[in-house]
């Protein structure tokens, strides 16, 4: 055995008895059994990340505790999903005299060729004139790029990759071909098609490609003269850190991104937004919060450039509330957080399935580590249907999460009643 276990066990016990807490008040304060307790304390068994942030915020412990449980092993990300060749999705082609059409395309081509244009932007000389042509095509590129934003709310990440590297690759060649405000506008959209691919990419569970296809988003973006999306990728590159439960890795990518004094407001409170979520993890409950107000202070100041996608999300009517209620769950204080969740949740708009499934799948675990089992059985099985139709896989840890806290209260009903459900919500499909 490891001596890890026993190291945290032995100052939990030390922490609990100075407190003058018996192990069954312990128990009580953070929903599990006495027996379980004990294990941990003795070093019989090991104690979750879950576990230790509970007890620290129990314990009033400041973080002591949670620094004692090692981050899980990063696993190697998966290959992006295959397609079968027959699978299609229609791309924007231009013909030699400039004409516009759609044509048909199998996804893995699409892929392919989407990559391979992406890799660079190529620097020739700009023609002397803007093709009006041109002009209407970044208008109507920007309008479709909003309804892929949308589809996103409802789609298979992993299904979305393909055609969006397509048309980030599509309005690049179109770059070429363009001069001055429209090729740098051009140019720019394409690194916001590019960086919404690495967002679906992470969402089906590719962090190798997610952070691929960031850093040619800020490629194209540098190139179209925004240099302000190099800052947000590095919050980009914090939320994978997030996401593997690196709390030191995501504090120093999003600090050094909110840091950045000449970056928009938007993202550096983005940038602060994460760092937050970053001291949640290591159980900073002052540090969380501080960043936490500086995001709402730099999101409140944000002027918006209507000519431009939003970045981050924008389906949720308080962001920094929103994860104000995630972070208060990693601080083991989930109370708190189902509170605000339940809030929160019940202002995302009906269009907004793949938000109303991740946070709403945190609000059950909220409500289940607080011990409203019924409730959190209630909750989770609500959002089982939506869970396979999005694919997401931040949402398939938390439903992992929930099954496995869900165990401890294995002889009530409504628990008995979700398991299967839950086995099935988790099993990949064929």
């Amino acid at each position: 055995m490891s001596k890890q276990p026993i190291a945290f066990g032995t100052a939990l016990r030390k922490r609990r008895t100075t407190a003058g807490w018996s192990l069954t008040r312990l128990a009580m304060a953070v929903h599990y059994s006495k027996g379980h307790l004990s294990k941990v304390e003795t070093g019989l068994k090991r104690p979750t990340s879950e576990l230790a942030r509970l007890c620290d915020a129990a314990l009033c412990a400041d973080g002591a505790l949670t620094a004692l449980v090692p981050p899980p092993e990063a696993t190697e990300a998966a290959p992006l999903p295959e397609s079968r060749p027959d699978e299609e999705v229609w791309i924007m082609q231009w013909d030699a005299d400039g004409s516009v059409r759609f044509a048909a395309m199998d996804r893995r081509r699409a892929l392919a060729l989407g990559a391979s244009c992406l890799l660079a932007v190529a620097a020739g000389e700009e023609p002397a004139t803007a093709s009006p042509v041109d002009a209407g095509l970044l208008q109507a590129s920007r309008a479709m790029f909003d309804q892929y934003r949308r589809l996103g709310q409802y789609a298979e990440p992993g299904a979305l990759v393909p055609p969006l590297v397509a048309q980030a690759q599509a309005l690049r060649d179109l770059a070429t071909r363009s001069a001055g405000g429209t090729r740098r506008g051009l140019l720019v959209l394409a690194s916001r098609y590019a960086e919404f691919a690495g967002w679906m990419a992470q969402e089906s569970g590719n962090d190798r490609a997610a952070s691929w296809l960031t850093r040619r988003a800020v490629d194209l973006a540098e190139a179209g003269g925004d240099r302000h999306l190099a800052t947000y990728a590095l919050a980009r590159q914090a939320l994978i850190s997030f996401y593997a439960g690196d709390a030191p890795a995501t504090i120093d990518l999003s600090g050094r991104a909110a840091a950045t004094k000449d970056a928009p407001p938007r993202i550096r409170g983005l940038a602060a937004q994460q760092e937050a979520q970053g001291h949640a993890l290591a159980g900073d409950h002052r540090a969380c919060m501080r960043r936490l107000e500086t995001a709402r202070a730099l999101l409140g100041a944000d002027t918006e450039d209507p000519d431009l996608p939003v970045i981050g999300s924008s389906n949720l009517t308080d962001p920094v509330s929103m994860a104000t209620g995630w972070c208060l769950y990693d601080l083991g204080r989930p109370q708190q957080a189902a509170d605000i969740l339940d809030a929160e949740t019940a202002r995302l708009p009906g269009h907004s399935v793949r938000n109303q499934v991740r946070y709403g799948m945190r609000r059950a675990l909220s409500h289940a580590a607080a011990g409203h089992i019924e409730h959190a059985c209630s909750v989770a099985g609500a959002l089982l249907g939506p869970v396979s139709q999005v694919g997401s896989a931040t949402v398939q840890a938390d439903v992992r999460r929930l099954a496995r806290l869900l165990t401890r209260h294995s002889s009530n009903a409504a628990v008995r009643e979700i398991t299967p459900q839950l086995t099935s919500a988790l099993r990949p499909t064929a």
